[in-house]
Order: C-alpha cells, then structure tokens, then sequence
C-alpha cells in the first residue's frame, strides 16, 4: 500500500518527501528507501530530537501493538525527547542508513523547546555535518509558539523553517513581523476540516499556494487518487 502510495507521488510529479524517526516509529524513513533508490533526483527532509517509543528499529507488529496500547495508556506512544547534541550524530547516521542516502537535503531540528537547545553546539554540529557532505542544509520544524523564542534573536538554526499554517487563520504571518518568508508550511487541509470548510482539496490548497508564492507546501494523504488533484496545484 505504502509503496504505491510513493510511487503515484513520484508518477505525478511529487519531488520531495518529508519524513522523521519518529513517523511511523522509524518505518516511514525505511519505506523511502526503495523509491529514492530508484528516483535518485529525488530531495528528502528528515528530522532530528523527537523519537518514537521503543525506538526506531521495532517490528510492524510491535508499532501495532504500542499504538494500540497507547490509546489507553499514553506513556506507551508518547514521543521520545532528546536534544542532546552529543546524541544527533547517531541519529543521523541511522536515518541515512535506513534513508539509504549519503546525505540529506533538509535536516530539521524536531519541536525544540529553546531552553533544550545549546544553540553555539547545535550550530557548530551542523555546520561541521554540511562540510562532510551528510546534509545539504538546515533548519527547524515547529509550532509557530515553540518557533518564537528563536525568532526574537538572529539564529542560524531557523535559516529554514517548516510550520504549521492555514488559510484562515494566517497562523504563519509571524515569521513576516520578523523578516522571514514563508518557506515550508503544511496543515492547510486539517485546518480547513476542522472548521467544516467544504471545498475541494484541490481549491483549499489553490488558496495555500497563492498565499505562499515562493514558498513549499507540504501534503498527505493514504488515498492514491488524492494524487492526481494535488498535482493539478503544478499546472499554471
């Protein structure tokens, strides 16, 4: 299901997939494997500092049942937090490994709270990760609450930002009182559902697109036909 859902992607002109440890407990990264084998030109984004309970290397069987279990007792699908730099060289040796790429093009620094991070180590890390070629460039992936506190001071670690935004609310209209593009932002077509909007997928993400005109929109779905109508947002 998995595969054909990556390959529809790839047949309608998708290029760049967005992943994490912690999606799919570790199988979401290992699921690309084939498909960027296969489509080398293809760009991924990965992350680093939230983990999947029972780490990255569980069995289907055993994501199942700690998914299950979580419904009742939280703790069990809980994400992981780790922030420890001495910690993200092995992180990312084992999503390139499970990636089965020599480098990442994005690599994201997962919802840190600002007082996790030591930012001068973080920052000299990825630095020292671009010159060895393991990531092409860097940034951070958060809520636009977690975000701020980066923001109010010039910080290399939010060169690239992914968050959340919408078409109603302008939720990332922030990053512009602080001189900041729209650069990756998802979540349109949650936003819009959970406030009964009933157009078209297609329309809702029509009105993303205008909204960000330099920028990336990140889409999902588990529907193979949902990729024809996300790729219409490609045609002029």
């Amino acid at each position: 299901m998995r595969a054909n859902l990556l390959a529809a992607a790839v047949d309608h002109g998708f290029t760049h997939f967005d992943t994490a440890p912690l999606y799919g407990f570790g199988i979401a990264e290992r699921d690309l494997a084939l498909i960027l084998k296969a489509h080398p030109h293809l760009t991924v984004t990965t992350k680093v500092g939230l983990y999947p309970p029972g780490g990255v290397s569980q069995s289907p069987w055993s994501v199942v049942a700690r998914k299950a279990a979580g419904k009742l007792i939280n703790q069990l699908s809980r994400p992981k937090r780790c922030f420890d730099v001495r910690l993200a060289q092995t992180s990312l040796e084992g999503s390139l490994r499970r990636l089965g790429r020599d480098y990442i093009d994005l690599y994201l620094l997962h919802e840190p709270y600002i007082e996790e991070i030591d930012t001068d180590a973080w920052r000299s890390w990825l630095d020292g990760t671009v010159r060895a070629g393991q990531i092409r460039q860097y940034g951070m992936a958060s809520p636009l609450e977690m975000l701020a506190p980066f923001l109010k001071e010039p910080n290399a670690l939010t060169a690239v930002i992914q968050t959340l935004d919408s078409v109603d609310g302008n939720e990332a209209d922030i990053l512009l009182n602080f001189g900041k593009p729209l650069q990756i932002t998802y979540g349109y077509l949650w936003s819009a559902r959970r406030r009964a909007d009933r157009r078209s997928a297609l329309e809702i993400l029509r009105q993303a697109a205008q909204r960000s005109r330099d920028g990336a929109l990140i889409v999902s779905t588990n529907r193979i036909e949902r990729m024809g109508q996300y790729a219409r947002l490609l045609e002029p």
